[in-house]
């Protein structure tokens, strides 16, 4: 991702939310400004017991409790926001 935003010339803050954790809050956001539901945003949600049937605030709850949860890399841009698989998701956002 780094390479791909130096190449085009994009700035950046990359955050590792392992150091800076998420916030429910955030989460919440970011599912928001991607138009999805939290469980779209996750990886292993099916070993972890979630689903989608699992409400949106349980399902946050669990991504704050356990960031491994968190599929990456979420690309946030003004008022959107993009998990960016593949990288050129990030683009596409970006370009508008």
């Amino acid at each position: 991702m780094a390479t791909l935003f130096r190449e085009n010339g994009i700035d950046y803050e990359k955050v590792n939310y392992f150091n800076e954790p998420f916030t429910e809050a955030t989460l919440t956001r970011l599912a928001a400004k991607a138009g999805v539901r939290p469980i779209k945003l996750t990886r292993g949600a099916a070993a972890a017991g979630l689903s989608d049937e699992t409400p949106d605030a349980d399902v946050i709850k669990a991504m704050v409790a356990d960031p491994n949860l968190i599929q990456r890399p979420i690309v946030e841009v003004g008022d959107k926001a993009v998990l960016a698989r593949p990288i050129e998701k990030a683009l596409e956002l970006i370009n508008g």
